[in-house]
């Protein structure tokens, strides 16, 4: 046994009570013998008759077997339902597959009845048949980057079927085929684009497809080759593929596949590329959900370009929900986005293709063995309120865990076993689950009920004796007749209500006897040495002091000590004595506390020994100024009721101040400075006070310099203001007047004659003219 195996044991040992003998037994409210048995799964109950003591409540019927016992019940009249497990079908397992449908889960039904909280445990033993069945659907990426490969394929139709054939005589081969969606960004939509979208004119190409079915299953390898022989390279525009949706039709299509019933189903998918899932679809404004359901017409996948990828729980739920395990065959670039993928989808493996894809049948039955030698047993879907453990035996055993047991490197013909642990929180109607190996058919179902009832075989008498002839018998308690309540139906109550009764015995939490006693015709019957109108009272349970009740030095009294005399304190553990209260020449704890235990207990703020000093009081320079003004000045707004109002203040007017007690300096409500100290005396706010007779006072403001200067400024102001103004004037002139001399400068004037201007007069010369 490994040390899983040991540790979950002694966790099981000490849950049904290793640890503590007996068990233990936490109730709640119990008022039957059916609320006992929901208590927990050590509880019992004691149907005899008389148990219980007058005053009494029928809870102490409910206890552990062992408590019950002692306090004396008889054994046969314990009532404690154990769990049933009782297996209902229980097929052999079969050593071989020989045509018929072979046996290797045991057993196959199994019914349990449990109690809420005891943990009911069943074996359940696999053996895998040797030769059984084995179906390979060939799932290859046809995109233009897998042209290699696929040339390679072509060539392995008798290859794969050799290598399965090794591993079983009953084995077949089909295939299919998938690139991406048809629609954009995915695939390029041009018409002559999606009937040959490969690049190379030269070479054969298919159009494009989402996903084509087109081999069924056969176990003729020449099938195989002349179906691969006809396909060839198609071709899409982004990296990514459809995978995900050839893998869910593949899935969900077992007619059209031709999965057999009885077979382990494998789905090979070979590809370079990453896939798509869901959400992807909206880039193409793909909104419409995967519906898990099979659209497969012509041996295509009709709504490829409708409805979105599938997310990566469905297409697990669905390999899970039909028995597929798959194999990713995958180029190196890759493999890290497969094994995460692998990683979330059950019963797979995750194997590294060639360039050219020529180890795929190596990589295939590498990845079988691993996936066939790995037996996982797991369940559905629980119902609420239901755990499960399951616990491997096996060389090669898992931990023990709540959702798989897994026995490694398993062979065939070896028979391992899994110890299934079922508990159930809370009673629950009948349901069922099923168990199940990963990836085999064959399944277990668990029906399961509880146990939440006592059968007492109670006697049909009505009027029984035990119940003074008012009352049947139920469990071992009385079931009065109308007007009778009690333990034994006594008390008769006529027309009074029965509710009304059992008010008068609720306290003020409103809780019957203070859960100490029993309302008998309306007063409470208390337990032990409890007492008072609703067992409030016990004269038992008060502090301790030396190991004695009130320390010896006073009574027990409703679950309080009252001291003798000359004692005090909560256990009276002390002399009445105030001598350690009282400070040098002081009152007890200065008139600030009380003394308790040679204690003081000061009032708030106040610090112990003596309460001496408070920290979080206010500043007395500043509460008692007022008194100050009052007293000292007669000043102030106590000033007309100055003895009244600082009754508690102590004054003394002096010249020169002391440095004893609190030094205060502050302005008085005429704004004058005047300093005091304070000494606090005994009691909460009582002060000696010495006030310093002269205050200082500010000398009063010169009217006639005020107003001489406030004239002087104005007239300061204006004439400056006046300066100002015949500055900027000047300035302006200045300017206006060197603009006047430049343009000056700028001016020609010339002495030409205007040609166009006549004379008024004409001047006529004599040419003979000598002037003699």
């Amino acid at each position: 046994m490994g040390l899983y195996q040991v540790f979950f044991l002694f966790l099981l040992m000490g849950k049904n009570g290793l640890c503590q003998v007996g068990g233990s037994c936490s109730k709640t409210v119990v008022n039957s013998c059916s609320d006992c048995i929901r208590s927990g799964p050590d509880c019992a109950w004691c149907m005899q008759e008389n148990f219980t003591q007058p005053g009494e409540q029928e809870t102490v019927r409910c206890n552990t077997r062992a408590l019950l016992t002692e306090r004396g019940c008889e054994p046969q009249k314990i009532i404690a339902p154990r769990n049933k497990v009782r297996v209902v079908k229980k097929l052999p397992l079969s050593e071989s597959f020989e045509k018929q449908e072979p046996i290797q889960l045991s057993p196959q039904v199994i019914r349990l009845k449990v109690r809420p909280g005891s943990p009911a445990t069943f074996r359940v033993s696999f053996k895998r048949v040797q030769g059984y069945p084995v179906d390979l659907y060939y799932l290859m990426d046809l995109s233009n980057s897998m042209k290699d490969d696929l040339d390679n394929v072509k060539d392995l139709g008798n290859d794969l079927l050799s290598a399965l054939k090794t591993i079983t005589a009953h084995a077949q081969i089909g295939f299919g085929a998938f690139v991406d969606k048809t629609v954009l960004p995915y695939t390029n939509t041009n018409k002559k684009k999606l009937l040959r979208p490969c690049d190379d004119d030269s070479e054969k190409c298919q159009a494009a497809f989402g996903y084509r079915h087109v081999l069924n299953l056969t176990p003729r390898e020449q099938e195989f080759k002349q179906s691969v022989t006809n396909q060839f390279i198609s071709g899409n525009l982004d990296s990514p593929e459809g995978g995900l949706d050839a893998m869910m039709q593949a899935a969900v299509c077992g007619g059209a596949i031709g999965w057999r019933n009885s077979s382990t189903r494998l789905i090979v998918l070979t590809t370079d590329a990453g896939f798509h899932m869901a959400g992807d679809g909206k880039l193409a404004g793909i909104l419409e959900p995967n519906d898990q359901q099979c659209h497969m017409k012509d041996n295509l996948y009709y709504k490829s370009n409708e409805m979105d990828y599938p997310s990566v729980g469905q297409l697990a739920f669905q390999l899970e929900k039909n028995n597929i395990q798959t194999i990713f065959a995958v180029t190196e670039n890759v493999q890290a986005i497969y094994k995460q993928l692998s990683a979330i989808v059950p019963k797979s493996e995750v194997g590294v293709l060639s360039n050219d894809s020529n180890n795929v049948v190596e990589l295939i039955k590498t990845a079988y063995r691993k996936l066939s030698s790995k037996i996982t047993l797991t369940h559905d879907r629980l119902p609420d309120n239901v755990q499960i453990t399951y616990t491997p035996e096996c060389q090669s055993a898992g931990p023990p865990g709540p959702d798989e047991g897994v026995c490694d490197n398993v062979k065939e013909k070896q028979e391992v076993s899994f110890n299934v642990t079922v508990v159930v929180d809370s009673c629950i109607k009948d349901t069922s689950f099923t168990i199940r190996i990963l990836g085999i058919k064959d399944t277990l179902t668990v029906n399961l009920s509880t146990n939440c009832e006592c059968d007492c075989n109670d006697p049909q008498d009505s009027q029984h004796q035990s119940c003074g002839g008012k009352g049947s018998l139920t469990c071992g308690v009385c079931s009065c007749q109308e007007g009778f309540i009690g333990r034994i139906c006594e008390c008769a109550i006529g027309k009074e209500d029965k509710d009304t009764l059992r008010k008068a015995c609720l306290n003020a939490d409103g809780v019957e006897c203070g859960g100490r006693g029993e309302c008998v015709c309306g007063r409470c019957q208390c337990h032990g040495n409890y007492h008072g109108d609703h067992c409030e009272c016990d004269d038992e349970h008060c502090e301790k002091f030396q190991n004695q009740l009130c320390g010896g030095n006073g009574k027990c009294k409703c679950g309080v000590c009252s001291c003798n005399e000359g004692y005090e304190g909560s256990a009276c553990q002390c002399k009445v004595s105030q001598t350690e209260c009282k400070p040098p020449n002081g009152t007890v704890c200065h008139g600030r506390g009380v003394c308790r235990c040679s204690r003081c207990e000061c009032d708030a703020g106040y610090q112990r020994p003596h309460c001496k000093t408070c920290l979080g009081c206010p500043d007395p320079c500043q509460t008692k100024l007022n008194c100050i003004e009052c007293l000292g000045f007669n000043i102030g707004p106590f000033k007309g009721n100055c003895s009244k109002a600082c009754s508690t203040v102590v004054p003394d007017t002096v010249s020169q101040l002391n440095k004893k007690g609190k030094q205060c300096e502050l302005k008085d409500s005429e704004s004058c400075w005047i300093k005091f100290s304070l000494e606090q005396l005994d009691g909460v706010d009582t002060y000696k006070a010495e006030i310093q007779s002269e205050r200082v006072c500010p000398e009063p403001p010169s009217v006639t310099a005020i107003i001489g200067a406030a004239i002087g400024s104005v007239a300061l102001i204006g004439i400056l203001l006046l300066m100002l103004i015949k500055f900027f004037i000047y300035m302006k002139d200045v300017k206006e007047f060197r603009k006047f001399e430049k343009e000056k400068k700028k001016s020609k004037w010339t002495d030409g004659a205007n040609p166009l201007f006549k004379n008024a007069t004409t001047t006529t010369t004599n040419p003979i003219f000598t002037g003699e």
